[in-house]
């Protein structure tokens, strides 16, 4: 689907999510629940996803940026890929567990 995305990176950002979730909770939060490290799980892998649907239909319509307002970045577009997936999910996730 697009070439500059690796199972590598995907591994890092959950790895990095985590361990950010998990330095919220050490040193600002306190103690939080299991839930927040789901959602973190959640959010690394749906961001990934938005980030390679978006990279999918742009392949598709033949376009390289999404945009003209930030050149040199893809477009305003690639800059909020992931949350086209994770708003959604973080949304469900919440009305699920409520």
């Amino acid at each position: 689907l697009s070439p500059g995305k690796t199972w590598e990176g995907l591994a890092g950002a959950i790895v990095l999510t985590l361990v950010s979730a998990w330095i919220l909770e050490e040193y600002l939060l306190g103690s939080i629940e299991a839930s927040w490290y789901i959602i973190a799980l959640l959010c690394s892998i749906f961001s990934t996803l938005g980030d390679l649907f978006e990279s999918r239909m742009k392949r598709l319509a033949k376009v390289k940026d999404s945009g003209t307002l930030m050149p040199g970045h893809g477009g305003v577009l690639d800059r909020f890929d992931g949350l086209l997936f994770v708003i959604p999910m973080v949304y469900a996730y919440v009305v699920l567990i409520n």
